[in-house]
């Protein structure tokens, strides 16, 4: 279960009860007291609820925590090492600093971990993204133009453009393959954006999944060089981590895939 699900289950048990304890909460939903702790203060700067010695209690009137529309379905199609690069991807955030996401489904899921108590700044090429940050408090969002193609995305000559327009400081790339090649993707309209805002980016952060390291895909981004960090999973082979660090001196770290995210 993760939090954002947890804290609206709190609330209900709130509504029914009329107060919840932190140790009861703790041992229903099998994480430890602290997570409760940090879920209560968080959900009462919400101004969803009250916080009290060793509890909480509701305040005069209640909502429900609004989730984007990106989390209000069961992610069936994402794996825990999805989930697992996701986290570590978004644990890199830092107060103030402006970051690109796509629109794949790695970026996605990051929106379930992004920090929700510092202020920073989305610029991303993706309605989805765009609507799942709409009501997110201290996160500025901005949304690229261009031909939008199917996935709801763009990725044509204008949005390379717009991203022109923007100094990033970090690049969330995610790409089909990256081997001693360098990044690719499988389209060179895919290619050229991630390019363009890979130029713009003081830092670029890879996030592949094991299936995807030695691949080859059909158009080239970049150099290996141009990565400062690769984030893959734990599944990632050895052998082909060696290669990519052989042929140049690419960071790269394992994701622990974890399944609380108190």
């Amino acid at each position: 279960m993760f939090s954002l699900e947890r804290r609206n289950q709190i609330l209900e048990l709130l509504r029914r009860d009329g107060r919840v304890l932190a140790k009861d909460l703790a041992e229903i939903f099998g994480v430890s007291i602290d997570s409760i702790r940090r879920d209560l203060t968080a959900m009462e700067e919400e101004r969803l609820l009250r916080r009290t010695h060793g509890g909480a209690i509701p305040l005069s009137h209640m909502r429900t925590i609004s989730q984007p529309p990106l989390l209000q379905r069961h992610y069936n199609g994402e794996s825990s090492q999805q989930h697992a690069i996701a986290r570590l991807a978004a644990s890199c955030i830092e107060e103030g600093q402006t970051i690109f996401m796509g629109g794949t489904s790695l970026h996605k899921t990051m929106l379930q971990y992004l920090p929700s108590r510092v202020p920073f700044t989305v610029v991303t090429n993706s309605l989805q993204i765009a609507d799942g940050l709409r009501e997110a408090n201290r996160i500025d969002t901005f949304l690229l133009g261009g031909r939008m193609n199917s996935s709801g995305t763009m990725t044509d000559v204008l949005a390379a453009e717009w991203i022109r327009q923007f100094s990033l400081d970090v690049n969330f790339a995610v790409v089909k393959g990256v081997s001693v090649n360098g990044l690719s993707m499988a389209t060179p309209e895919e290619a050229a954006f991630e390019r363009a805002v890979m130029e713009q980016s003081r830092s670029s952060i890879c996030l592949v999944e094991h299936t995807g390291l030695g691949v080859d895909g059909f158009a080239r981004v970049v150099s290996l060089k141009k990565v400062d960090l690769l984030i893959t999973d734990e599944q990632a082979s050895r052998e082909e981590i060696h290669r990519l660090q052989a042929a140049s001196s690419l960071q790269i770290r394992l994701a622990e895939e974890q399944f609380d995210t108190g």
